[in-house]
């Protein structure tokens, strides 16, 4: 049996029962780890000490009798935005290059109270600015479905190292698509959250009004249960909501039946693969022959929201990594005087990306360009969560593709505007707030994973949830696995 093929659910139920150890599942990991991720490179740091210390805890639980929690003794990544403590947390930057927080974010002190096991941080693009992990200081990660082709991004390394089963599960951010993107690309379930669901406390910000934590898993129940453990209110948040927050497992009942579903329009005109097109509307057939209604809608500002976003996104992201001057924290280049010190060392901390979205953001917000660009970007985004107010108050969810296409071969297209285009199915969800879910759904000619997104009200995840796991109990195109072709 091979163990590091398992689902979160499945593994708890091994270790209750005691057919196996925590340590034993750790050390598969690890050695995995140790063998495949030469390859994938998926893993910045990988923390075994830890993982093993933490394996065994949970063994001595078990021994004694006591109950565990689902996520405990299971092994999983963290994305390196999160801060850990005493652990190297970089963002794939040479700027906090040997950086190590004196506290856990909130995430990881969850994941901790519930006995996960963490493995290490995983590679993402620098300060989560981009869509292909090419933009890491450090190196480019590998899609396990096609090592020549791209895992998504920013959590690329997120997404790698579950699709290559060097994690059971992994958390990554979400700031215009970048958990569901690489959940796409890579075959996962990738879970956006709703704005103010998880604590962004310990979450190195690149723009504070549009990021959120997720999971990326192997199921749809992998990704409530991690929910359950994430989700909830935190009075260091100023954003967090303070709500009751539901058992989502419940949800997961297979059932869709008078459900209304919406295909907005919007989501399928230049620029859609056509065999990504065909897989979300065969999901949406699949669900109509499972008893839900489904209609076409529109949603008619969608065409406005790439720009939106690279104008809210940057801005957010010029004042937010302005701490980043060579005093306080984090890479200081020698220079004759401070003026000089703060350039040098913001030219050699930042890559390409970084400083393009940075200056991008700072003059955005510049003098005389504040309300030509920025205060109207921000009226847009309030048309679009207008948008989808009315939406909601019809449907359920609606569904549309995660990406325009599968993953993009390595190198393929250096123009940042082409690769900002990418975005544009998921962006949207993160201007209004909203949850959305990719779910893998079939493959396409060249033998990669396509993603359906589906999307829903604020607070609406367990809606989601229950469409994700009725496609799921009732399809095979989702249970899908890298083969033995140009990947692992």
């Amino acid at each position: 049996m091979t163990l590091s093929r398992l689902t979160i659910h499945e593994l708890h139920e091994k270790l209750t029962s005691k057919e196996i150890s925590a340590v034993e599942l750790a050390k598969e990991h690890l050695h995995r780890i140790e063998t495949i991720d030469t390859d994938v490179k998926a893993y910045l740091k990988v923390t075994a000490d830890v993982a093993l210390a933490q394996a065994e805890a949970v063994d001595k639980m078990i021994a004694n009798g006591e109950k565990i929690a689902p996520l405990a003794g299971i092994p999983m990544a963290l994305k390196d935005n999160m801060c850990t403590e005493g652990i190297e947390t970089t963002c794939a930057s040479k700027m906090l290059e040997n950086f190590k927080p004196q506290y856990d974010a909130a995430v990881v002190e969850k994941l901790h109270s519930n006995h996960g096991v963490m493995l290490g941080k995983v590679n993402m693009d620098e300060f989560a600015m981009g869509s292909t992990t090419e933009n890491s200081a450090y190196f480019a990660t590998k899609n396990p479905w096609n090592f020549d082709c791209v895992p998504g991004g920013s959590s690329g390394g997120s997404a790698a190292a579950v699709a290559a089963d060097l994690a059971v599960y992994s958390l990554g951010s979400d700031t215009g698509g970048s958990i569901r993107q690489p959940a796409a690309f890579c075959g996962l379930v990738g879970l956006k959250p709703t704005y103010g669901a998880v604590s962004r406390y310990g979450l190195i910000a690149f723009a504070s009004s549009l990021d959120q934590i997720g999971p990326l898993t192997k199921d749809v129940t992998d990704a409530a249960l991690v929910m359950n453990a994430i989700a909830g209110h935190d009075h260091r948040d100023s954003t967090s909501a303070n709500i009751a927050f539901p058992d989502y497992t419940a949800a997961l009942d297979g059932s869709v039946q008078g459900m209304r579903i919406g295909i907005p329009e919007e989501y399928f005109g230049e620029g859609i693969d056509p065999e990504v097109e065909a897989q979300v509307r065969a999901a949406a057939a699949k669900l109509e022959e499972l008893g839900a209604v489904v209609e076409v809608c529109s949603l008619p500002h969608t065409r406005y929201a790439m720009p939106a976003y690279y104008l809210i996104a940057p801005a957010e992201a010029s004042s937010n990594l302005g701490r980043y001057d060579g005093v306080r924290y984090g890479l200081r280049a020698n220079a004759k005087d401070v003026i000089g010190m703060f350039k040098e060392t913001r030219n050699q901390g930042f890559g390409d990306e970084v400083k393009r979205r940075i200056m991008l953001g700072t003059y955005g917000l510049s003098s005389g360009y504040y309300d030509a660009y920025y205060l109207k970007a921000l009226k847009v985004r309030n048309l679009i969560k207008q948008d989808f107010d009315a939406a909601f108050a019809k449907y359920d969810c609606l569904i549309t593709p995660t990406a325009p296409t599968t993953a993009l071969v390595k190198g393929q297209n250096q123009d940042p505007l082409a690769l900002y285009k990418g975005d544009i199915c998921t962006i949207p969800s993160n201007l209004a707030g909203i949850p959305a879910l990719s779910l893998p759904y079939g493959l396409d000619s060249k033998q990669m994973p396509v993603g359906v997104q589906l999307l829903g009200k604020a607070f609406g995840e367990p809606q989601l949830l229950k469409v994700a796991y009725a496609l799921e109990q009732n399809t095979d195109l989702t249970k899908l696995k890298p083969n033995q072709g140009k990947g692992l």
